[in-house]
Parts: structure tokens; sequence; C-alpha cells
């Protein structure tokens, strides 16, 4: 049996990653909601249930550095195009290990299922749970091949106080069963690349991820 979306993020998160050779590896989704990319050090996994042939032709027919072809917007239009699914951005992929006990700041669950913040995570995530702390949620749930994911949301008028921090580490007193939690930040939001490290999340690659309509 081949290797898997969920075996290759569990060794990941675990720091051991597909060999550097500047291959690709084509593993079916976990699900019919996630497809995509993850491009990992000189070494790419699409995840996708189209035939592996039609992305090794479409990767060889791209003029462009076979180690970032997998991530040309090119490959990236194509892939939305064959699927129709719809992107938002190339994503820095971050993971954390869980912590112990309670989390550094008062926070109290939103269990309103028409909040928005609950209802926009719903969309892209399962067993969404959110809490709040003044200035800020923070929210847990099952993303992609079942990992645990978590976001976070700053009011503008309480930034540069440490909250994003604080937020991104509750996340990981929250995450159940001592799993791993990860988080995706947008390459040009250096705030929050900046927050997400600081709590200490590791960059571990970048991910495409392609949504179904």
């Amino acid at each position: 049996m081949g290797p898997t979306l969920a075996g290759i993020l569990d060794a990941a998160a675990q720091g051991r990653f597909p060999p550097p050779d500047g291959g690709t590896t084509v593993v079916p989704q976990a699900g019919h909601r996630d497809a995509g990319v993850l491009a990992f050090t000189a070494h790419s996994v699409v995840f996708t249930d189209e035939e592996p042939r039609w992305v090794y032709d479409t990767l060889a027919a791209l003029d462009c550095d076979a180690l970032a072809a997998t991530m040309n917007p090119r490959f990236l239009a194509a892939f939305l195009d064959r699927t129709g699914r719809s992107t938002d951005t190339v994503d820095l992929l971050t993971v954390a290990s869980a912590l112990p006990g309670e989390p550094p700041l008062e926070l109290h669950e939103l269990t309103d299922p028409e909040h928005p913040r609950v209802a926009g995570s719903r969309k892209r995530r399962d067993d969404v749970r959110v809490w709040a702390a003044r200035g800020g949620v923070v929210v847990l749930g099952r993303g992609v091949a079942g990992r645990w994911e978590t976001a976070v949301e700053v009011d503008e008028d309480v930034r540069h106080r440490g909250l994003g921090r604080a937020l991104a580490t509750a996340a990981r007193h929250l995450v159940p069963d001592g799993r791993p939690v990860w988080s995706q930040q947008a390459a040009g939001n250096a705030r929050s690349v900046r927050a997400f490290q600081a709590a200490g999340y590791r960059p571990v690659g970048a991910e495409a991820l392609l949504i179904a309509l």
C-alpha cells in the first residue's frame, strides 16, 4: 500500500518529510471537500482523485523550475479548471505540539451556530469549536485529512499587544487528545506568521488548498 495523505501529514508533524529528491507524490484525497498541493523541501505531494498521469503530464509541460512546478500558477490554474474547485492563496503550513493545562488567557466558548465565525469555519472544517477572548477569537476544527487546525482573529484596536500569539498558544492547550495542531498563514501576512512562530508553530512547507464548490 502506498503513502496516504494522513500518513504524510502525521510524519511531517514529527519532523519526518518526503525525500528531497525533486519528485512529486500523488495520493488520493482523504475526502471530497479537500484537494490540493503540499510543497515540502524539494518534494511535493498532490492530493487529488484525478488520474496521477494527468498530474505528471501537466507538470512536465510547464516551462519553469521543476522544483517549483506544483506551486506554479499555471499548474494551479489547470488543477482548478480540471476539478471545478476554488482556492484563495498559497499558505505557509505550520504545526505545533499540544501543551498541557489550561490556556494562558481567559476564554469563553461560542456555541451559537449562526455566529459568523462559527458558520464560516464549518464550511472548511468539521467538529468546529470557537472561543472568544477580549479582542479576539480562536478556532479549532478538523480540516485536511482529519488533522486539527486552528485560526485566530484579533480586533484591529487591540493589535500589537501579543493577543495573536496568546490565542495561537491557547489552541495548543485546547487541541483534543494531545494531537498536533496545524495552522496556515498567507505568506504575505507577516503579522500572522510572526504570531504563530512566536507561539511555537514550526514551518513545514507550503499548501495550496482547493475547495469543492
